[in-house]
C-alpha cells in the first residue's frame, strides 16, 4: 500500500513538472513603452458624477461644450452616464448632438450602448427640434 501511494505521489509530481517545463513563454527583444493619455479634464469629470452646479459654473467661467477629453465630447460624458439635466444644460449651451467621437460615435451611440435610456430620449427629442 506504502508503495502504491508513493507512487502515485511521483506520477503526480512528474505530471506537474511536466506540464510547468512545457510551458514556454516568449521574450521581447525590442519592445517600446507607449504612453497613452487616458485623463479626463475637470468639466468632463464633473458631468460624469452628475455635478450640475460645478458644470453650470465652468460653462459660465467659459468651458467649451464642444472640446473632446480622451477622445469623447462633454455631451457624450453625459449621455454615457444618462445625465439628462446636464445634456439639456449642454445643449442649451451650443451642444453639437450630432459630433462624432474618435471612434465615430454620437452621443446618441453612448447612450445606447450604456443602456442610458432617458439620455437616449432627450437626445432623440432634441435631434428631432
Amino acid at each position: 500500500m506504502k508503495k502504491s501511494v508513493i507512487i502515485i505521489a511521483a506520477a503526480m509530481g512528474f505530471m506537474v513538472s511536466t506540464t510547468y517545463a512545457t510551458t514556454s513563454f516568449k521574450t521581447i527583444d525590442n519592445f517600446r513603452t507607449v504612453k497613452v493619455n487616458t485623463s479626463v479634464n475637470p468639466f468632463c469629470v464633473a458631468i460624469a458624477k452628475g455635478d450640475i452646479q460645478t458644470v453650470q459654473k465652468l460653462i459660465e467661467l467659459g468651458a467649451d461644450v464642444n472640446e473632446r477629453s480622451n477622445g469623447m465630447t462633454p455631451l457624450m460624458y453625459a449621455a454615457k452616464y444618462n445625465r439628462v439635466a446636464i445634456i439639456k444644460l449642454l445643449v442649451a449651451n451650443g451642444a453639437d448632438i450630432n459630433k462624432k467621437s474618435e471612434d465615430g460615435l454620437t452621443a446618441a451611440h453612448y447612450a445606447e450602448r450604456s443602456n442610458a435610456q432617458d439620455a437616449l430620449s432627450v437626445i432623440s427629442d432634441l435631434d428631432k427640434a
